[in-house]
């Protein structure tokens, strides 16, 4: 049910109650604006986290420098995952879990607080079939692993990730794990074998589109 559906329905409960005597129609006018709110504040967060994104895109380091997160990002993540708890919403409680964890590493660095969510996660996601989130939540464990220095739990966990994908047919999150994985050979000593990920990577990304993976692609091959 799209947001308009369900405050226009919130709309009709609101009569029924107030016009009909069904004060009962009044939970069920409250569990379906939880609902639009859930999503907005996904939404909401979402484009919040593209934007840090954006701005570290253009700074020479990837840490941009202390304070410049926007304070609202995690709050609206939270706000989500706790409104889909209470709503008994899985698949949305999955994907605002795997927020929360990205948002955890990605934006602080702190791969300590973002694993144990990101690994709820996966399994919340994987309860309902969710193989885009779980995509999501095992790259960034994979992630997690890399910087710990754990290659072969990295590279397991982003070609489950990337065989999601691949499956679903999100074709610029395989090349962006490609990318990935390429770091990873790179770093047991397969050279050749990252390099030709990375052409790989490039080739989906352009086909696909996505020209932001393109720029990644072009700063791997500039490093490996």
């Amino acid at each position: 049910m799209s947001a308009e559906e369900r405050i226009d329905r919130a709309r009709v409960l609101y009569e029924r109650a107030v016009f009909g005597g069904d004060v009962d129609a009044l939970v069920v006018a409250e569990a379906a604006l939880d609902a639009v709110e859930a999503d907005l504040a996904l939404a909401r967060g979402r484009v919040i986290h593209a934007r840090f994104l954006e701005r570290r895109a253009t700074q020479s380091s990837e840490i941009l420098p202390d304070g410049d997160e926007d304070l609202r990002e995690l709050g609206l993540f939270e706000r989500a995952a706790a409104l889909y708890r209470m709503l008994g919403d899985v698949r949305g409680e999955g994907e605002a879990l795997f927020w929360i964890g990205c948002f955890h590493q990605v934006v602080r660095h702190d791969n300590d607080t973002a694993v144990p969510v990101l690994e709820r996660s996966s399994e919340l996601a994987a309860q309902v079939g969710d193989k885009l989130t779980v995509s999501y939540a095992l790259r960034h464990l994979g992630i997690a692993d890399h910087a710990a220095g754990r290659l072969d739990t990295a590279r397991q966990r982003l070609e489950e990730s990337t065989r999601l994908r691949r499956e679903i047919g999100f074709l610029p999150g395989v090349a962006a794990n490609m990318i990935g994985l390429a770091y990873i050979a790179a770093g047991e000593g397969r050279r050749d074998a990252a390099l030709a990920m990375i052409e790989e990577a490039a080739t989906i990304a352009e086909t696909s589109g996505a020209q932001g993976i393109l720029r990644s692609v072009e700063q791997a091959r500039s490093q490996l």
